[in-house]
């Protein structure tokens, strides 16, 4: 059975960081591409970050990079997503999400497993 857990989120001032975790279960992670989307209310689902399992070539959205951070942990099965400088319009529910395909993937519907999202809350 595939499971994949996030961790991590919660709420933080502008400017602060986060480190949101997601562990996988039932699925070599080395052979799967993953992403981290998010979604905030009233809003479609969006495309934040993806790492490939081919080489490691990560994709940001202009509105994270510089910012955010993805990297994975093959042995651990973790990937992570480390959000630096956070501001209020990065307030949304993170989930991530494992594709079998090899190559940056950054829409919705070519992800085939997902997490149950976490929170993440950035206010003064």
């Amino acid at each position: 059975q595939v499971q994949l857990v996030e961790s991590g989120g919660g709420s933080v001032q502008p400017g602060g960081s986060l480190r949101l975790s997601c562990t996988f279960s039932g699925i070599p992670l080395q052979y799967y591409t993953i992403g981290w989307f998010r979604q905030a209310p009233g809003k479609e689902r969006e495309g934040v970050s993806c790492i490939s399992s081919a080489d490691g070539s990560t994709y940001y959205a202009d509105s994270v990079k510089g910012r955010f951070t993805i990297s994975r942990d093959n042995v651990q099965n973790t990937v992570y997503l480390q959000m630096d400088s956070l501001k209020p319009e990065d307030t949304a529910v993170y989930y991530c999400a494992a594709t079998d395909r090899t190559w940056t993937a950054t829409m919705v519907k070519e992800y085939d497993y997902w997490g149950q999202g976490t929170q993440v809350t950035v206010s003064s």
